[in-house]
């Protein structure tokens, strides 16, 4: 009978940390003080944990209180596909013609981030690989906008379906240096919000805030409210209602890769390279099929075939939460110290310049791209693009708690808008990957290249749009 706990085992440990997270939130001031998300608090509390026992239990009786990093990771894996296919089933109303172009507008600056993350990293780990570590796996900085910009899951993914192609613990590399990106948007994020702050603040003594336009109207608070109508007929509950939906699109992603993968066999080495990679971002397959079925359920109502309003806004955000609040706590405590120490050099180098180049470039870009509430958006744009979309939120309530700024609501739409964007990153990671395989390093310069025209192009696209815009805000912050 004990066996039958095996599987769920890890996951009550998870809840564990989780609640001890909670306790010390509430009572340690150090933790009140300091913007720290509580699921980032519990996923340290694990890793502690977990290398406490690694080095100090044998595989007796003790040997159950250990945490199954693969478990984790699977959990990683699948918890990120959840709470991405939860966000893009809810349905949204955007009325506003300003909040649409800064959609687009955060779409392009997200799409960006990664551009130009992946080529700094990129760079720095071929000039490691061709000089001082020539063992170092030459794509292997690659992971740095997986690992800050997409968060733990995408980086444990991608580097998971590199290690049948060469790249030894690429799956819990790519947990650190997303652990590392945590821990610049929260040690960096907090005397960044002050500095800003105390930036503004000038210039209103100044007089010169007149050149920050404010918003037109107040933001309504993003608390989402009910919206099912399921009738009692039905004999369901509404949190059921909404993980069949989740189930179904989740189900259809799996077929989809699936056929995927038997469609690209004969394309050979290559394709299998890109048929590892698709695994690796089964969240973007998912969230784009999530999104058809929201436009089809839209489209069946407008039209009167569909009475009942299945998707419930209220209860999909919090299924979404707790994925992600589960995934960052089991993302952080499956980190192997033994990994971490084996290649601490090229880690700490990666992420530094990468940590350094994300705040000028968020503060830089923010400043040239909007119009209204720019320090909102530098914050919740650097918290996403070190951490998560909901470390941005965090950073972003520091000097928004009541909402009033459209930060928030561009955050989450723009990540939509990058999706279609970001489709074409996964085919270039391919060509990377497929260079180490087919030991052929000239597709890592192609690779190098299509990153840099790419990222001008969309960079020319934000900074040409705003600049001969009437109104664009000619004094920053």
């Amino acid at each position: 009978m004990e066996d039958l706990w095996l599987p769920v085992k890890d996951f009550l440990f998870l809840s564990l940390f989780l609640i001890i997270a909670i306790i010390l939130k509430n009572k340690i001031n150090i933790f009140k003080r300091f913007l720290i998300p509580t699921a980032i608090i519990g996923g340290f509390i694990g890793l502690v944990y977990r290398s406490v026992l690694e080095f100090t239990t044998g595989a007796g009786e003790l040997g159950v209180l250990k945490l199954n990093p693969d478990f984790l990771g699977n959990l990683v894996y699948h918890l990120m596909a959840i709470g991405f296919i939860s966000l893009a089933l809810k349905e949204r109303e955007i009325t506003l013609k300003d909040d649409k172009k800064d959609n687009v507008n955060t779409g392009l600056a997200i799409t960006s981030a990664y551009l130009i993350q992946g080529i700094l990293g990129f760079g720095l780990s071929l000039l490691m690989a061709y000089t001082l570590l020539p063992k170092l796996f030459p794509p292997f900085g690659l992971l740095l906008p997986l690992g800050f910009a997409q968060g733990p899951g995408q980086a444990f993914s991608i580097g998971t379906s590199w290690e049948s192609l060469g790249f030894a613990n690429g799956g819990n590399i790519g947990l650190s240096i997303a652990t590392i990106g945590y821990l610049w948007a929260i040690i960096l994020g907090i005397p960044l919000i002050n500095f800003l702050v105390r930036k503004k603040e000038k210039l209103r003594l100044a007089g010169l805030e007149k050149d920050i336009i404010p918003a037109t109207e107040p933001r309504k608070d993003i608390e989402e409210k009910h919206t099912e109508n399921i009738p009692r007929r039905i004999f369901i509950d509404s949190l059921s209602v909404q993980i069949v939906l989740i189930g179904i699109v989740y189900l259809i992603t799996y077929f989809i890769l699936k056929g995927i993968t038997v469609g690209l066999r004969p394309l050979g080495d290559y394709g299998d390279t890109v048929s590892q990679l698709l695994w690796g971002f089964h969240f973007v397959i998912a969230t784009m099929i999530a999104m058809l079925v929201r436009l089809i359920l839209n489209l069946l109502k407008r039209k009167n075939w569909l009475h009942i309003n299945y998707p419930d806004n209220y209860t999909l955000q919090r299924i979404s939460s707790a994925s992600f609040d589960y995934m960052i706590v089991a993302a952080i405590a499956a980190i192997s110290i033994v990994t971490f120490r084996e290649n601490w050099i090229p880690i700490l180098i990666i992420t530094t310049a990468g940590g350094i180049l994300t705040i000028i470039y968020a503060v830089v870009l923010c400043r040239k791209i909007y119009k209204s509430f720019i320090i909102e958006h530098i914050l919740a744009l650097y918290g996403t693009w070190t951490g998560t979309v909901s470390t941005g939120i965090a950073l972003l309530r520091e000097v928004d708690p009541d909402s009033k700024s459209n930060a928030a609501e561009n955050l989450v739409l723009g990540s939509a808008v990058a999706l279609p964007l970001g489709v074409p990153l996964m085919f270039i990671l391919g060509m990377a990957i497929n260079g180490y395989r087919v030991k052929n390093p000239m597709l890592y310069l192609y690779t190098m290249l299509i990153f840099v025209v790419f990222f001008t192009v969309l960079l020319l696209i934000l900074v040409v749009k705003r600049k001969h815009k009437p109104g664009s805000n000619k004094n920053k912050i």
